[in-house]
């Protein structure tokens, strides 16, 4: 997949929709989705070598369904054996959790430390939640860098975009939703992701906030999500909520 960074370095919002929805959705089913998103956010998010999906079932089982390579996979065992780390974390606490800089004896996960740092490159984490509508928890992506200091706020902003997206992506697969059909929705994805950016600078609010303003306004006016980007991106904001 082509690279999609700005000359800042960051992700445009709307190339992040683009290029993970051409992964997810490239095949007639759902099988490789959670693989997808790690390689998405090697591609996408500033700094991240690695990055792996940790998902939980209603019973609180927790599992591995992907990785990008071993280390991400070694990182997020780690992680499960001492119950404690950004990804974990991020199974319940829906703000982004990160350790930019693991050779720092301060970061908050002493243990998982001297293990990363003994056994992998790694030397900084990142973990999102995965989350769908009604609050139940999916589980968490976690992304690692092989650089102290990697993750700059530009990766927190563009994996939280991914995250987000994610978390629409895999309900729709949960809920059976046909491949195909999602993938009508692809053209639109740039308007989309546009859309977000407005309404970030236009309400100060973050990217999750925005896409859930989208979200929400769809439902409510029984429109297309592609409908309701329209409308921002036309200047039509007294239709949306606040």
């Amino acid at each position: 997949m082509p690279q999609t960074a700005g000359s800042d370095g960051t992700a445009d919002p709307g190339e992040v929709f683009i290029a993970l929805g051409q992964m997810l959705y490239h095949g007639p089913a759902f099988d490789h989705a959670h693989q997808a998103i790690c390689a998405a956010a090697v591609v996408l998010v500033p700094g991240c070598d690695h990055a792996s999906v940790m998902t939980r079932s209603p019973e609180g089982e927790l599992a591995s369904p992907a990785a990008t390579d071993s280390v991400a996979r070694m990182v997020e065992q780690l992680e499960q054996e001492v119950h404690a780390g950004p990804c974990v974390d991020a199974l319940v606490d829906d703000k982004p959790r990160l350790a930019p800089d693991l050779t720092d004896p301060d970061v908050p996960w002493p243990t998982l430390r001297a293990r990363v740092l003994a056994t992998t490159p790694v030397r900084g984490m990142l973990g999102f939640q995965i989350a769908v509508p009604g609050g139940r928890k999916l589980g968490a992506l976690n992304l690692f860098t092989d650089r102290a200091g990697g993750f700059t706020d530009a990766a927190v902003h563009q994996g939280s975009v991914l995250a987000a997206f994610c978390s629409v992506a895999l309900n729709a697969a949960e809920q059976g939703q046909e491949a195909q059909e999602l993938r009508q929705g692809l053209d639109s994805n740039r308007e989309i992701g546009k859309a977000i950016g407005l309404l970030m600078a236009h309400h100060r609010i973050d990217d999750a906030a925005a896409f859930e303003i989208l979200r929400r306004t769809s439902m409510d006016l029984n429109l297309k999500l592609a409908e309701v980007a329209e409308k921002v991106l036309s200047g039509h904001h007294d239709q949306l909520p606040g």
